[in-house]
């Protein structure tokens, strides 16, 4: 395929934007070469400035749970654009958006919305923080939370070792405060417990990984930590800012009933648009300004042109019943038919799959946390994703992205995308 408008708008871009991008990973410096410009974007497909058709696998990184310009969606956005785009005043939009959002996850009583997941896991933490007066945290290597300053740490020398900086720009004060643990590994969590005892506010977590490829935790993993934190005065926050809405109607609280305190959304709440949210029990949620002492607030927080695109799209999931199932056997086919094709080219992978999330690690052992991952055979995952783009198929452009699945693919376009893979696999 050509990419000469691409690679024009991009050296333009470079000019007068850091990186040529607005978020790191679209510059393509994990697998080489230029980023390609999106046109438009219809279902399952999207459209480059050369005119290419690429089938999408990631779907803006999650939220395109029906496909690209869902029309429900798209009219409730046009529609409500008509009556102005933002107010900075309340509307009866926020309250209907929040009342469904409320009915369909279970263990929530409110829910707080904002602009990006990043300022929702942000606000989160410090809500922990205050309802129990704790300062601590603690994430996990290869989770990711956004880029708020408390998140952005690696590890320290030893298991319990505070962690240190590794964006330049956050404090070692704040670095002091985030305590970083191996994702599956409960023994981890439990000597930083037992390590900095009476001073943890909150767990925050990826219930289901998504920044690392995709890494379902393992049996018990999250039920040992909901344990710990009720033992030890501890807030469970989950980040299902990827996972919420999309893995269940009720996100992985539903599909693996396992209840957190404090639960962080993005991605499809918002059908497309820029929306995060924040929700939890009433006693956890009134602690918030204007009840209580814990401050937060955004001048776009509740713009009605997202609230109108999030209750399209929740709308939508909330009265198609089959919707999830239907989801979770397109990527079952799509995983049986990778793994069928890799194995006849004698290719050594792992491939990890939980309902419409999956990707392909070049690795022969399990992947099950940040370290595992790491070992994956990278210069051979550049070679597939240059080959699947070359063949009309768009994947994450880095091997610690998962792909999400769309309503919208057919199984001719997975067919299709398992026949590219066929052919690049005899390159690999």
């Amino acid at each position: 395929m050509l990419y000469k408008r691409s690679s024009q708008l991009f050296a333009e871009a470079e000019k007068v934007i850091p990186g040529g991008v607005n978020s790191p990973v679209r510059a393509f410096k994990a697998v080489g070469g230029t980023p390609i410009f999106v046109k438009s974007a219809k279902g399952a497909y999207m459209y480059d400035e050369d005119g290419n058709r690429l089938i999408d696998y990631i779907n803006s990184w999650g939220p395109m749970v029906l496909g690209h310009a869902y029309e429900p969606v798209v009219n409730a956005v046009i529609e409500k654009a008509k009556l102005g785009t933002s107010f900075g005043m309340p509307t009866e939009l926020e309250t209907q958006i929040a009342a469904l959002a409320v009915a369909m996850v279970p263990n929530i009583d409110k829910i707080r919305f904002v602009n990006s997941g990043t300022e929702a896991c942000m606000s989160a933490v410090r809500l922990a923080r205050g309802f129990t007066k704790k300062d601590k945290i603690i994430k996990f290597a290869g989770c990711y939370h956004g880029h708020s300053d408390s998140f952005l740490i690696q590890a320290g020398s030893g298991a319990i070792t505070f962690g240190s900086p590794n964006s330049p720009g956050v404090t070692a004060g704040t670095a002091k405060d985030t305590l970083l643990a191996t994702y599956n590994d409960l023994d981890n969590v439990a000597a930083l417990i037992e390590a900095n005892k009476n001073e943890i506010a909150a767990i925050i977590v990826e219930p289901v990984a998504g920044n690392m490829g995709c890494i379902p935790p393992n049996k018990g993993f999250l039920e040992g930590l909901r344990q710990m934190c009720t033992d030890n005065g501890i807030l469970l926050i989950f980040d299902e800012v990827m996972t919420g809405f999309r893995l269940a109607r009720g996100g992985v609280q539903e599909l693996l009933n396992i209840k957190a305190d404090i639960v962080c959304f993005g991605k499809v709440i918002g059908g497309g648009l820029p929306v995060g949210a924040f929700a939890a029990r009433e006693e956890i949620m009134n602690y918030l300004a204007p009840l209580g002492p814990v401050y937060q607030a955004g001048t776009l927080s509740g713009n009605p042109l997202a609230m109108a695109a999030g209750l399209a799209m929740l709308q939508a999931l909330d009265s198609d019943p089959t919707i999830f199932k239907r989801l979770e056997e397109k990527t079952a086919y799509l995983h049986a038919g990778i793994d069928r094709v890799l194995k006849a080219h004698n290719i050594v992978f792992t491939i990890n799959r939980i309902g419409s999330m999956i990707s392909v690690h070049f690795d022969s052992n399990p992947v099950t946390d940040f370290k595992s991952a790491a070992k994956g055979d990278n210069e051979r995952f550049k070679k597939f994703f240059h080959g699947l783009l070359n063949e009309g198929v768009y994947i994450a452009p880095s091997a610690y992205e998962t792909w999400f699945i769309t309503d919208a693919l057919s199984y001719e376009d997975l067919d299709f995308t398992i026949a590219a893979i066929n052919k690049v696999a005899q390159t690999l």
